[in-house]
């Protein structure tokens, strides 16, 4: 299965996105509700219609940026939030970004990928992040999927992949899930290793 940009496109087109919520999920909610420096660069990559970004627009956070290799989503949130920055809004392939980021949000991106690709994800998420940055978001911790994305796994996967790179703040169940994924989801907050 390729999971390039056609294959994103087709599944927004088609509208057969079921890991869409339609609103920002409760952890990552209150994450963000707790967070006072309104300047931070943030990224949500594989961030599909991210209504997490629109949130934090509405809270007044100036330097959300949302990246997909579908241009569908993005221009989504551009005709949900007009005044919704363009450049903020990136097409691209995450593998290929070169930015720096105070903190990114990881919101069911890690599930789409190959699982082949999960220690390269990690390594990556390393290299975009400033000194100090953050990690932070949901992970499933169930086995999902092999054939298809989302893809499944579990939290001592997970700990293999982050631990060379991450300092693990938190990678526990989420208390605050929604009641589909309630038991299935692990809240993680993780610290860029210096």
């Amino acid at each position: 299965m390729n999971l390039n940009s056609e294959y994103w496109e087709s599944r927004y087109q088609d509208q057969t996105t079921r890991w869409d919520l339609g609103e920002i999920s409760n952890p990552i909610k209150e994450y963000i509700d707790q967070l006072d420096n309104k300047t931070l660069s943030i990224l949500i990559p594989g961030g599909g219609n991210s209504y997490e970004a629109e949130y934090m627009f509405n809270k007044g956070f100036s330097n959300v940026y949302v990246l997909d290799i579908a241009i569908t989503p993005l221009n989504n949130i551009k005709n949900r939030i007009p005044l919704f920055p363009s450049s903020q809004l990136i097409e691209g392939d995450f593998f290929d970004l070169k930015m720096s980021f105070d903190l990114i949000i990881e919101q069911t991106f890690f599930c789409a990928l190959k699982p082949s690709l999960r220690p390269t994800y990690a390594k990556k998420m390393s290299s975009l992040l400033n000194e100090n940055g953050k990690l932070v978001g949901l992970m499933f911790d169930a086995p999902l999927y092999t054939e298809h994305p989302p893809f499944g796994g579990n939290r001592a996967e997970y700990f293999d992949y982050f631990d060379p790179f991450f300092v693990i703040n938190i990678m526990e169940p989420a208390t605050n899930s929604i009641p589909d994924r309630l038991g299935r989801e692990l809240f993680i907050n993780l610290s860029k290793k210096n």
